[in-house]
């Protein structure tokens, strides 16, 4: 039996992804990398540092599985493909205009691997690898790996399996992600996603109500909604009125059993009034009390050169609102950029303190990566901050991000809490221990073995060495 692995890079948008396209390949044997047959790269392309891990993870693959057929997907293969390419084991390059493809190819390499040990396989319509499109009306540089890759993203959406087709539990993953819009319209300056991934696409509020249904019924728990900008679902849609994000979470709500709803990131400005009022109804029982709502700087100045579509007061009052609604056990959380071209001392001095004024429980922190055909490229040719700098107020968010987040964690230590239960690793179980995740976000070292997969009344005793909770189950 022929056998793949996928290697996830980047965003939850991602990982759903390359979760689909398991799911496509259920009748392979999912392996380790280096015992692959064919090898699925899912890659990131958000920062410089993203391609380079993608690149190493390729270089490694080929060097330790020299047989293996190695399949270079997501953003990195859309915006670069010809440079992935070229890599030595990469036996295909599938865009994100053509994910919805993936799978097909891959199961057309494992076909061919099995041939080549010697196995009969039937073999379907080949399909035509864009870049030879493109040869046949004119010359082209050589590539070594055939490449499916356009900027129309005709196949870019990944038709998801039911999960009651792959495993009897929710899948792999106790917490799965349902991505149900791709691609963004958004157009920040520093942004290279609109490139990568096209124009917003909503799932169908059928299939995903399907979908929602579908989880329910293989057992599943907890469900994460996500999105490139989950926001915007329904928007695209025609005579899409009616369609918004609110609305088909209030009919999850409404129309199925779902223990618990997880919404992961939500620009800003797309927290309406009927969204925060759906927070203030079902927050902390089936919509978890968790909101993160990417920042990218606390400055005026730096979000105006970003092209960001809020300012900081906005920021702040819809923070605001959602406390009012969810109450202080809601867990925020936020992107940070540090480093935007033009950055001051005085421009970051304003993030650090609009970040003291509010309480996020996380951040996620990311120095600027300059993306070639953004225009924030030409920004740092002209104004780039200097590395030296650029790395002191990276240290100095990380300090103020471990002081936010062991304050808030400490704030529930006596206090009990919704948790589920996850795929706890081997190190910790055999302590006696078990991986967890409350319902507003904070993750937790619970006392005792229990399945993955159950949801369980904790109490919060304190923190461990790593600043995760710990916590024994009530009885």
């Amino acid at each position: 039996m022929a056998g793949f692995h996928i290697e996830h890079f980047g965003c939850r948008a991602a990982r759903a992804d390359g979760e689909a396209m398991a799911g496509h390949l259920r009748a392979l044997s999912e392996l380790e990398p280096f015992a692959s047959d064919v090898v699925v790269v899912n890659t990131c392309s958000v920062t410089a540092e993203a391609d380079r891990a993608a690149r190493a993870f390729i270089r490694r693959a080929h060097r330790q599985n020299p047989a293996a057929k190695i399949v270079v997907t997501g953003c990195y293969a859309q915006r670069a493909p010809d440079e992935l390419a070229a890599m030595a084991g990469v036996a295909a390059v599938v865009g994100n205009s053509h994910k919805a493809l993936a799978p097909e190819i891959i199961l057309n390499l494992t076909r061919e691997s099995e041939r080549g040990a010697g196995r009969t396989t039937s073999q379907p319509p080949r399909l035509v690898p864009v870049a030879q499109l493109l040869a046949a009306s004119g010359p082209t540089a050589p590539i070594l790996a055939p490449i499916w890759a356009d900027d129309r993203f005709a196949h870019s959406f990944i038709e998801d399996v039911h999960w009651g087709e792959t495993q009897p539990a929710a899948g792999a993953q106790t917490r799965p992600n349902l991505k149900i819009q791709e691609g963004c319209g958004n157009r920040c300056t520093f942004c290279v996603i609109p490139f990568t991934r096209g124009p917003s696409q909503s799932l169908p509020h059928a299939v995903v109500m399907r979908r929602v249904e579908s989880f329910v019924a293989a057992g599943g728990k907890e469900l994460v909604l996500s999105g490139i900008n989950l926001g915007r679902w329904g928007r695209d849609v025609a005579g899409s009125s009616n369609e918004t994000l609110a609305g088909l979470v209030r009919k999850i709500l409404d129309e199925t059993a779902l223990p618990r709803l997880r919404l992961s990131s939500i620009e800003p400005m797309d927290w309406n009034d009927e969204l925060i009022a759906l927070m203030r109804e079902f927050g902390g029982r089936r919509l978890a009390r968790h909101a993160h709502l990417p920042l990218q700087s606390g400055s005026d100045a730096v979000l105006r050169r970003m092209h960001r579509r809020y300012r900081p007061w906005h920021y702040s009052g819809k923070v605001g609102e959602l406390l009012c609604a969810a109450g202080p056990g809601l867990t925020l959380g936020a992107d940070v950029m540090v480093g935007f071209p033009g950055e001051t001392d005085a421009e970051f001095e304003e993030t650090l303190a609009f970040i003291r004024a509010l309480p996020f429980g996380y951040l996620h922190l990311f120095p600027f990566s300059a993306r070639p055909g953004t225009r924030a490229w030409a920004l740092h040719q002209t104004s780039p901050v200097p590395q030296a700098a650029a790395a002191e107020r990276m240290a100095a968010l990380r300090a103020l991000a471990a002081e936010k987040s062991a304050t808030h964690r400490r704030r529930f230590v006596g206090r009990e809490l919704e948790a589920i239960t996850l795929h706890t690793p081997a190190a910790l179980s055999r302590l006696g221990s078990t991986t967890a995740l409350t319902e507003n976000f904070l993750p937790v070292e619970l006392e005792g073995i229990f399945a993955a997969n159950q949801l369980l009344r904790i109490r919060v005793t304190g923190l461990n060495a790593e600043g995760a909770i710990r916590a024994s189950a009530t009885a």
